[in-house]
């Protein structure tokens, strides 16, 4: 499991940099332009703090240490990781609609990859909470 820790820490290391690029892709200049400014500046900020936990996530899945995650703080870690991954597995299915990603290829895989890595981040958390 720690081999999957590792891999997991650096997947989170660079999701959370890949929410650098989402003014740009998402085009948040002329989308957001028409919000109020306190929207506008919640949705930068939000963005910042979540990357910033995701990044933290991955940095603490990089240096703890078996001893560490068999405590039982590191239990109630892994729980707690467990249950966040879990609530964003179920949110990409039961939050987001369909139409955003059904019949576009591109969005598609995205949809599928991201299901797929929210659900082994579930899984390997899951596990290590149990173990």
């Amino acid at each position: 499991m720690e081999l999957h820790l590792k891999i997991i820490g650096w997947l989170l290391i660079v999701l959370s940099l890949v929410h650098v690029g989402f003014p740009r892709y998402f085009n948040w200049k002329k989308e957001l332009g028409k919000l109020q400014l306190v929207n506008k500046q919640m949705m930068g900020v939000h963005t910042f703090f979540i990357a910033l936990v995701v990044l933290m996530m991955g940095v603490l899945c990089l240096v703890i240490s078996p001893d560490e995650m068999d405590s039982s703080l590191g239990k109630k870690v892994m729980l707690g990781l467990f249950v966040f991954w879990f609530l964003r597995l179920c949110i990409q299915f039961f939050w987001y609609s369909p139409k955003l990603w059904r019949g576009r290829p591109f969005e598609t895989v995205v949809h599928i990859v991201f299901a797929a890595l929210w659900a082994y981040l579930s899984i390997v958390f899951l596990v290590l909470w149990l173990r």
